[in-house]
């Protein structure tokens, strides 16, 4: 088990007014909607989520980083849970040809939506019950999906991916490592409902089972 940080050189990039999304909008109703995981939280405005969520290749780079780093090969088979629009998904099949690839979302606009080269891999579904056999993946990924999950469901999530999992894992979710940091994602988040520190979430994993690796986004 380690941390693994994908996405952090990327999320710089990205810059964000975290006061103004609490002060200039009814944020109450923004996380409701956002909630329901359809058009508005993926391409409504960006108050209720993404703000337009299109392809653009901004996983490539990523998805170039996870198969360098887990040694993917063709014929292999990656899991991602929470999958959205599937972009990684498709720049994974891009980075590896011969790759097999699923994906699973809560959101039927997601899958509805998703990238069209993988769409017929994906399917709707929740990550406390994955329908899949117990070790079906080479490699099993969740990004930004589990803070979402109520304690109980988390657990059962947790110990959903170990159980597909039979080489690789890597869980990564919102997190903070200061008061700061902890403001920040409370001001800008609107879906989640497990907040923890690093240090609790990898008690977490280890209390439920989990063997793979993680890691965090961090609101700076």
């Amino acid at each position: 088990m380690h941390e693994i940080d994908f996405l952090g050189k990327y999320q710089k990039a990205t810059k964000r007014d975290y006061v103004a999304r609490v002060v200039e909008a009814d944020k109450a109703e923004c996380a409701t909607v956002a909630k329901q995981w359809g058009r508005d939280y993926w391409d409504g405005e960006r108050r209720f989520g993404y703000g337009g969520y299109r392809y653009d290749g901004r996983w490539r780079p990523v998805a170039e980083d996870i198969a360098r780093h887990y040694g993917l090969k063709a014929g292999d088979r990656v899991l991602d849970i929470g999958c959205g629009k599937a972009f990684l998904l498709y720049e994974l099949t891009q980075a590896v040809p011969g790759l097999k690839v699923a994906g699973l979302d809560i959101s039927e606009y997601g899958i509805a939506n998703a990238k069209e080269e993988v769409r017929p891999f994906l399917q709707v579904g929740h990550a406390r019950r994955l329908p899949y056999p117990s070790d079906s993946f080479d490699l099993v990924l969740s990004i930004n999906t589990f803070h979402n999950l109520e304690i109980f469901d988390l657990q059962l999530a947790v110990q959903e991916m170990e159980r597909v999992g039979r080489r690789d894992k890597w869980l990564c979710v919102e997190s903070f490592r200061n008061e700061k940091e902890k403001a920040n994602l409370l001001y800008w988040q609107l879906t989640c409902v497990s907040f923890y520190s690093p240090e609790a979430w990898t008690w977490l994993y280890r209390q439920w089972g989990y063997t793979g690796d993680w890691g965090f986004i961090f609101f700076e």
